[in-house]
């Protein structure tokens, strides 16, 4: 029963890894836009439904509130850039908390090092970019996110990498907003590495979370 209850959380994830390819590979210019737009949300959305089935626990009940979140700002984006942003903003606020509440015991001095980095250089880099205060207001929440999952008992190589992933796909975002880079570059980057992202620090935090999980 237990495995088949575990196959049956996996075949969340593969409907949402589906989705966002279905998205990434249809034309902007063509199809039907609310189909787009389900796609898009509906992507993420599938993750939040992963991991509140699958972790069943506290830390798994935020990452899936993160996810939700994720998913209504991805929608946003596509009505309103502003509010988009907002909504992400606050997810990033609610991982802050989780992360926060599980900080690493004894950080090494390199690992605080890197997310002083992360929490400086995100917000230098968007206005390098951009130089413009409201990508920057952003970023500023988003590099205090990827600093502190680079601080928790989270794993480096599922949570603390799909935050980096998450810090690369808004930078190529800065980087469309400044004119350093065209949207014919972008567009084929900052999905993949976004939703890469939301996949790792998902399935990251629900592994972590898992009563059988050992380290």
């Amino acid at each position: 029963m237990a495995k088949r209850a575990l196959i049956d959380h996996r075949l969340w994830l593969l409907a949402g890894m589906a989705m966002a390819i279905a998205f990434w590979t249809m034309d902007g210019s063509a199809g039907i836009p609310a189909l787009r737009v389900a796609l898009k949300g509906g992507s993420v959305a599938v993750l939040a439904i992963y991991a509140w089935l699958r972790g069943r626990t506290g830390d798994a009940t935020m990452i899936g509130i993160v996810m939700a979140i994720g998913a209504a700002g991805d929608v946003g984006m596509e009505l309103n850039v502003i509010a988009g942003g907002a909504l992400f903003a606050a997810s990033h606020i609610v991982a802050i908390a989780l992360y926060r509440r599980n900080r690493r015991p004894a950080p090494t001095g390199s690992q605080i090092a890197a997310a002083g980095a992360l929490l400086l250089g995100v917000p230098l880099g968007a206005w390098a970019l951009t130089h413009d205060p409201m990508p920057v207001i952003y970023a500023v929440v988003l590099g205090a996110m990827a600093g502190a999952a680079w601080l928790s008992r989270f794993s480096r190589y599922t949570v603390g990498i799909g935050a980096l992933l998450f810090v690369a796909s808004d930078m190529f975002i800065f980087a469309r907003l400044g004119g350093v880079l065209d949207e014919s570059v972008t567009s084929w980057l900052v999905w993949p590495l976004y939703y890469g992202a939301q996949l790792m620090i998902c399935t990251g935090v629900v592994r972590a979370s898992s009563p059988n999980h050992r380290g």
